[in-house]
């Protein structure tokens, strides 16, 4: 799916700093606040004050300018494209942090567990999409799923390369550091079944929220190494709760920065699932292996 004209007209024109960096940082900062403090009111704060200085910088902006700069204005709007809103854009990520943030993230297998964690994450990702397709009628929010074609080579060979270093790094991070107790205990067909169904859902989830929402809509004001980074804060924040902890962001970090790179260069949804999903079905056995010493012990190095 091509992208959006304004998107494109807007990313070939962002400047290389630029102080709406202030809002978008206070908002991305709180995912941290909600998920590795887990302070809910330091969250709101940073949400409250980065739309609200998101508002004023957008107020400022409004001002009567220069005809210059409203001549290129009005060029753009003649030809149909609508300036990207800080103000839109932010509140976007501001209430899909809300609707994460509103149940617990700890790992658990049971019934009313799962459907919590699909209603909350669902709609982490459905509200954002309908009030920017809807509401504010912009449509920043895609999901690209074939992006820019036929996978080349490389793209082929980093998938085996993803196995192979998931199968290197991950035993020896979850049970050295012995954050696999982070997960229940998964000794039956049932909960391993749940357990893989669990991963895998939330594996594409993570893309759908924090790559094509998040990374999305700040690259709509941002250059490309600035968005990444900040989605990365929200992103590994995530994960922080959800079990990866100890030393999990020597790990965390660069694996969400490397899919905002591989979500950039190839505009395709489905090879950032396909990539955390292969990452994923390691989690997936190195979590059984761990909690069922025996089954998978020639499998794995640890």
């Amino acid at each position: 799916m091509p992208a959006h004209p304004a998107a494109a007209v807007s990313v070939a024109t962002l400047p290389a700093w630029s102080w709406r960096l202030v809002p978008a940082l206070l908002v991305c900062l709180a995912a941290p606040a909600f998920f590795v403090l887990r302070v809910p009111w330091v969250g709101w704060v940073l949400l409250a004050a980065g739309l609200a200085v998101a508002v004023a910088m957008e107020r400022a902006d409004a001002a009567p300018r220069p005809a210059a700069d409203a001549s290129a204005d009005d060029d753009a709007a003649a030809r149909g494209i609508r300036t990207p809103s800080i103000v839109r854009d932010l509140s976007l990520i501001a209430i899909g942090l809300l609707i994460v943030s509103s149940i617990p993230l700890a790992a658990e297998l049971d019934n009313l567990s799962i459907v919590r964690f699909a209603v909350a994450l669902g709609a982490a990702v459905a509200v954002p999409y309908v009030i920017s397709r809807w509401l504010y009628r912009d449509h920043a929010i895609r999901f690209p799923w074939r992006g820019g074609g036929r996978w080349t080579a490389f793209q082929w060979s980093w998938l085996a390369a993803v196995l192979v270093l998931g199968w290197l790094i991950l035993p020896f991070y979850f049970i050295t550091s012995g954050v696999y107790l982070n997960w229940p205990v998964v000794d039956t067909p049932d909960l391993i079944a749940r357990l893989f169904v669990g991963v895998g859902a939330v594996g594409i989830w993570d893309e759908l929220f924090f790559i094509c929402t998040c990374f999305a809509l700040l690259r709509r004001h941002f250059p490309f190494w600035q968005a990444n980074v900040l989605q990365m804060v929200v992103f590994v924040s995530f994960l922080w709760e959800l079990g990866y902890q100890a030393w999990g962001p020597l790990l965390t970090i660069p694996f969400a920065l490397l899919m905002g790179w591989i979500f950039m260069r190839t505009r395709s949804l489905a090879y950032v699932v396909t990539v955390h999903l292969l990452f994923d079905a390691v989690v997936f056995l190195v979590l059984v292996h761990a909690h069922n010493p025996g089954v998978l012990d020639g499998f794995f190095l640890v």
